[in-house]
């Protein structure tokens, strides 16, 4: 078969033959219609994710059918047009994840290629109103959101929403998700166009964070009180600025990050905090009933997810360097 392969951390991707691989039991082949790229596969080829190493698959999102079937999997299962749940053995809390947590497309290898195998478990319909495209767009970054906004912060219907870094996959899915909750949501981005493109989500407005003092803006544009006035805020960025999040906070207010693309979190003014009676929330990826819940409501509510481009699976190399670059809105997605 054909993959992407990473031959050595910080060379490009190789797209050569190399071995089926053949389910095992409790496992099926699922033959790859397509994948979707995630920041994770960028920093695993530049060596900076924890335990990278090489040679490796990469891909953790994937959408396809089943060709084959391990020992003890029902056969009737070949044919079925199914998306992966990228996150493997979560563990027995859901509170978090044990000790034996992966993310397909390193330990296991991963979707950028024509055939990957998974256990059983980690398989589930493909949502019937989703293209094998859209679907391959929703896995890691749809249950990060989901996580974050939902199980994390516990959003409730009504509440308003701030959303920082508009254009990310995780950052999309968390507006789409709080706007079909009835959530009043906000955003920030670096880029205007982002902004609006955003509202055409269904964001009510947002906020350019290059602009100086844009947290005061925020209060005044969103009606807020001195005290703060987002119920809930999903952050990606950590960093020096972090703590202008507490000022945005509502009373009782909950901050989840699932990322620290910025950098570690300083400035932090602890009374801001407990004055408040604020919760700080860490979230990354989800558990199975998270990942169930996620599917759910996105059949429930046929959402779609946002595609930045698709390209052919040859050009995985210019996919890369476009999300290196931060052009993208949405999904970058590869058709076998």
């Amino acid at each position: 078969m054909k993959a992407a392969v990473l031959k050595a951390l910080h060379e490009p991707l190789v797209y050569e033959e190399v071995d089926q691989p053949l389910p095992a039991s409790g496992e099926v082949l699922v033959a790859v219609k397509a994948a979707s790229l995630n920041h994770r596969d960028v920093w695993i080829q530049k060596g900076l994710y924890p335990r990278a190493y090489a040679p490796a698959i990469l891909g953790s999102d994937g959408a396809g059918i089943i060709s084959m079937v391990g020992e003890g999997v029902d056969a009737t299962h070949i044919g079925k047009s199914v998306i992966i749940n990228p996150g493997h053995d979560w563990g027995d809390a859901e509170t978090h994840y044990g000790p034996g947590f992966t993310i397909l497309g390193l330990e296991a290898w991963g979707t950028f290629a024509e055939y990957v195998k998974v256990r059983v478990d980690y398989i589930a319909d493909k949502p019937a109103h989703l293209s094998f495209e859209q679907a391959a767009a929703l896995p890691l970054a749809g249950v990060t959101a989901w996580r974050s906004l939902m199980t994390r912060a516990g959003l409730k219907r009504g509440e308003k929403v701030l959303i920082t870094g508009a254009g990310g996959g995780v950052a999309l899915f968390a507006i789409q998700f709080a706007v079909a909750a009835g959530a009043e949501v906000w955003v920030t981005s670096g880029n205007e166009d982002k902004i609006e493109k955003a509202v055409l989500l269904g964001a009510k407005g947002g906020f350019n964070y290059r602009a100086e003092n844009w947290h005061r803006e925020a209060l005044t544009r969103v009606g807020a009180p001195k005290s703060g006035y987002f119920d809930v805020i999903i952050d990606s960025a950590g960093g020096p600025e972090f703590h202008r999040l507490t000022d945005l906070a509502a009373p009782g207010g909950r901050i989840c990050f699932y990322g620290g693309t910025v950098g570690n979190i300083t400035n932090l003014v602890p009374a801001k905090v407990f004055f408040k009676q604020l919760s700080i929330l860490g979230s990354t990826m989800g558990s199975p009933k998270d990942f169930a819940a996620m599917l759910a409501f996105v059949e429930e509510k046929k959402l779609e997810p946002v595609i930045d481009v698709v390209l052919p699976f040859e050009e995985i190399r210019n996919g890369m360097m476009r999300m290196e670059a931060g052009k993208q809105f949405g999904k970058i997605v590869f058709v076998y």
